[in-house]
């Protein structure tokens, strides 16, 4: 299997970061390194991370000065050293074979670019059926309109510098706009597995508003095209309680 260089981005994520640095630090597959880039957070998220320095020896922690998500993706994808690319939210969860699931997958499929479905395993049964909704949707636009979720995204170094990476300018659906992109040179495909998300957002805002808000929002994508002016005032780690 490749080398893998993984690219987390951070914003005031303390009381979460550590559980996924404990899951990339169990995982089977071991050839990887982690690129913690954080956006200038109030709070010791660079802290806890450099805790696991011991436990995930090739482990990065960069500090922005700004903040954003593509902005952090993009800070990330400039500093690895290897040519697959794993891009994570601080608040995913990974079952210990995750990594050499997906990437036996990637090669298998021949995949340059790549999302992976969400999880809902220890949720309530409400948030199962919310979860089953998104997939279903992300499964179905794959072959036509391809959409994905931000939070774990698979690409490649050529791939990334041929998009120009993720649209800076792009508040909402950058995830989206970049599979989109990378789907007409390469074939996008969603990988048999699921990563778990953490519904934060989803108690916070509500089921129903949440769904609606991405349905309006890439409905918005289809007829209009990309959000550059943040029409939908969408703000980046949004959260009342990190």
């Amino acid at each position: 299997m490749s080398k893998l260089s993984i690219v987390v981005i951070t914003l005031n994520e303390e009381k979460r970061i550590a559980r996924l640095m404990d899951d990339l630090s169990r995982q089977y597959f071991r050839d990887f390194e982690v690129i913690l880039v954080d956006s200038n957070s109030d709070d010791a998220t660079c802290d806890v991370a450099q805790t696991f320095e011991s436990r995930l020896p090739n482990l990065i922690v960069h500090k922005m000065k700004d903040r954003g998500v593509s902005l952090g993706r993009n800070k990330g994808a400039s500093l690895a050293n290897n040519k697959r690319l794993l891009f994570l939210d601080a608040d995913v969860r990974l079952r210990a074979n995750f990594l050499s699931d997906t990437l036996t997958q990637l090669e298998n499929k021949k995949l340059e670019v790549a999302g992976v479905y969400m999880g809902s395993q220890a949720l309530p049964l409400v948030h199962k059926l919310g979860y089953m909704l998104f997939n279903i949707g992300l499964f179905t636009t794959q072959f036509f309109y391809p959409t994905a979720v931000g939070a774990c995204i698979f690409s490649t170094q050529r791939a990334h510098k041929e998009l120009n990476g993720f649209d800076e300018e792009i508040v909402l659906c950058e995830d989206c706009d970049y599979v989109k992109r990378a789907s007409k040179t390469w074939r996008f495909r969603f990988l048999n597995s699921t990563f778990g998300f953490d519904p934060r957002r989803l108690d916070q805002d509500g089921i129903v508003t949440t769904g609606l808000t991405y349905l309006k929002a890439n409905l918005r994508r289809f007829f209009l095209g990309e959000m550059k002016k943040n029409e939908m005032e969408y703000k980046f780690g949004h959260y009342n309680e990190q």
